[in-house]
């Protein structure tokens, strides 16, 4: 890659700053693209936004106005000649001879023949359309020497190709080179959108080869031991269960028996919406592990959550004889001593538990699957801690933060996905409401109603303390409900509390100590109070879909109708897609589209998700076709010595 110094116009002070623009070298530069384009055509001085060129026949002036600075001059456009006012481009003033051509862009008003300009170009557009590419600048650097600078530097530039020629072929796609040309210097319209999808395609096909080639990679390691699972006990056990499993859980299931059952190490995971059934689809795993004399290891994030889960499967395998533990942070030493022993021994069939089960203490007898709840919860180095226990355990992860198929395929695409859409029979589509603070009466009265059925109540806040403005913090909320609801218990809940107050907080609403539960969104996820029937979120515009959509889960896990109140004082789109659907996919869809990529779901990519032109929603069938691409070509990739560098480069691939 050449130097910027290398470049015509590029001296110490521009490339510094080039560098603000995380621009340090020519490839940097030649793929700083514009991210929209100007189409400019002349019109007449009768429309509503004019683009006119004309000749400048009188010196321009500089006056003030408002502590504004404003540009007059005389034009000549040929047919009559119109005064023109633009503001705050003083600085323009030595640009702006008397017989020099530009061309502007503003309003015209007709009885004061005056153009009210908001843009000027230094050019005559003529006759044709003119298309001008519009870059992201900062200070020191105009629109117009940046586009010089990236064109100086196209014949220094080298463009490796990535795309293999069978599919340039396939595609009819036109150079790298030719393409970048054409995104910085665009003459028609057809050959900028075919510049723009050779090179979208181009990033999509490099993303989609190196995800592939993780999962072949993890495969090629992944060999794995083949169970022998008795499916009719499988079955007995799926039949004595007091519910009946949705298609998606049973859909599920047959993936990971097929899993089990191959040479294949299992790397799975189950993404189901909140409610959905994802834990009992792990605890029949469970047991199918237990008929093969497996032992099995869950991970939640936190403590509440693994206890439930504990509670859950213990009452679940009463009429059987399995061995089953908790392990926390917080059980006593001498019992972790002795917990310790018996998995070492074997004689503990399951260990539920936090990060606890994955100390370098803790050895194994037969660990034979490995279970990670809320897998986005925990570090890479977390989850992997445990995945390395035992003799290549099969793995399951489980999330219930619903993902769009387009950001599954990217951050899970070394994983196997199974998706469960479908709500147990029973569960009642939960009511969401938005509110402004002047119906805050209303709502007042909705709790009450509440609480007269014996339901217990979550309220949530984005801010513990210190707002200084309207929004309300968990303080001001706190007074304000002891004041309104002085014979019921209120529990306060925050991320400031240490784990053992956070812990004696939750089991207290877990046991119905507490009536009304203020809380900030430590609530979001796992808790399961099956008695919780309403939550209200104050300030909710400042929460995204999918958090907000993780705390209404908190409610509506039982078959009793729940609500979800939304309190704002701003309109907001997200708000209203939040009423009109409960769908976790399509939400999540959504907050793809409101938000941008970045750390949509708390989760950072080990691919380079940093695409210039591509975008996973909009060119999803694009996406889609390098993907499949790309899985042939990894097929042949001894024939690319070119792609096959650049796997060893970004995943160690031989």
């Amino acid at each position: 890659m050449f130097d910027l110094n290398t470049v015509k116009g590029i001296g110490e002070k521009t490339e510094k700053i080039l560098n603000k623009l995380d621009i340090y070298n020519i490839n940097d530069l030649v793929t700083y693209y514009p991210f929209r384009y100007d189409i400019l055509k002349k019109t007449s001085l009768d429309d509503d936004k004019v683009i006119i060129s004309g000749k400048i026949i009188s010196e321009p002036l500089i006056s003030y106005f408002n502590k504004m600075n404003r540009l007059s001059f005389r034009l000549d456009i040929k047919d009559s000649i119109i005064n023109v006012i633009i503001f705050n481009r003083g600085f323009l003033k030595n640009n702006l001879q008397i017989g020099k051509i530009v061309t502007l862009i503003g309003k015209y008003e007709k009885k004061k023949n005056i153009l009210l300009a908001s843009d000027i170009k230094f050019y005559d557009i003529g006759n044709t359309t003119y298309i001008e590419p519009v870059y992201h600048l900062t200070k020191g650097l105009t629109n117009k020497s940046l586009n010089t600078i990236i064109n100086n530097s196209l014949s220094n530039a080298h463009f490796t190709d990535y795309i293999p020629d069978i599919i340039s072929n396939k595609y009819n796609f036109i150079s790298k080179k030719e393409s970048i040309f054409n995104i910085h210097n665009p003459n028609n319209f057809e050959i900028l959108k075919k510049s723009i999808t050779r090179t979208k395609y181009e990033e999509l096909f490099l993303f989609m080869l190196k995800i592939n080639a993780l999962k072949y990679k993890n495969r090629k390691l992944n060999n794995g031991y083949k169970k022998d699972i008795d499916m009719n006990k499988i079955y007995e056990f799926i039949d004595s269960l007091p519910f009946k499993l949705t298609t998606d859980q049973l859909k599920a299931l047959d993936d990971i028996f097929n899993d089990l059952k191959s040479d294949r190490r299992m790397n799975r995971l189950i993404q189901g919406d909140v409610g959905s059934g994802k834990t009992i689809v792990s605890i029949i795993s469970m047991y199918a592990l237990y008929l093969c004399n497996y032992q099995c290891a869950l991970m939640a994030p936190t403590e509440i959550l693994a206890k439930q889960h504990y509670e859950n499967i213990i009452n679940l395998f009463k009429p059987y004889n399995i061995n089953i533990c908790l392990l926390l942070g917080s059980t006593k030493k001498s019992e972790k001593k002795k917990i310790y022993e018996d998995i070492k021994n074997g004689n503990i069939n399951i260990i539920i538990g936090t990060h606890s089960i994955i100390q370098e203490d803790i050895k194994y007898n037969n660990l034979g699957l490995v279970i990670t709840d809320e897998q986005h919860r925990f570090g890479v180095n977390q989850r992997n801690s445990l995945r390395n226990k035992g003799n290549m355990p099969d793995v399951l992860y489980m999330s219930a933060t619903p993902i769009p198929r387009t950001y599954a395929l990217t951050i899970y695409g070394d994983m196997d996905i199974s998706i469960i859409k479908s709500m147990p029979s029973g569960r009642k589509k939960i009511i969401t409401e938005i509110y402004d603070t002047s119906k805050l009466k209303e709502v007042l009265y909705k709790i009450k109603s509440e609480l007269d059925l014996n339901h217990q109540i979550y309220i949530v806040s984005p801010l513990i303390e210190g707002s200084e403005d309207e929004n309300e913090d968990i303080n001001k909320l706190e007074k304000k409900f002891k004041l309104a609801f002085k014979n019921y218990n209120i529990g306060i809940l925050h991320g400031k509390l240490n784990t053992k107050e956070k812990e004696k907080v939750m089991n207290d609403f877990l046991n119905k100590k507490i009536d009304l539960l203020i809380s900030t969104t430590v609530i979001e996820v796992g808790v399961d109070v099956k008695n919780a029937s309403l939550i209200v979120i104050f300030d909710a515009y400042k929460f995204g879909l999918a958090t907000l959509h993780q705390l209404r889960g908190r409610v509506g896990r039982n078959d009793f109708q729940s609500y979800c109140i939304l309190i704002s004082n701003k309109d907001s789109k997200r708000l209203e897609i939040m009423k009109d659907t409960n769908d976790g996919f399509i939400l999540a869809e959504e907050d793809l589209k409101l938000r941008g990529y970045g750390d949509l779901f708390g989760v950072k990519q080990s691919g380079d998700m940093t695409f210039k032109l591509a975008n996973l929603t909009k060119d999803y069938n694009m996406l889609i076709k390098a993907k499949d691409d790309s899985e042939k070509i990894l097929n042949e990739i001894e024939k690319y010595p070119i792609l096959k560098d650049i796997l060893k480069e970004t995943i160690n691939m031989d």
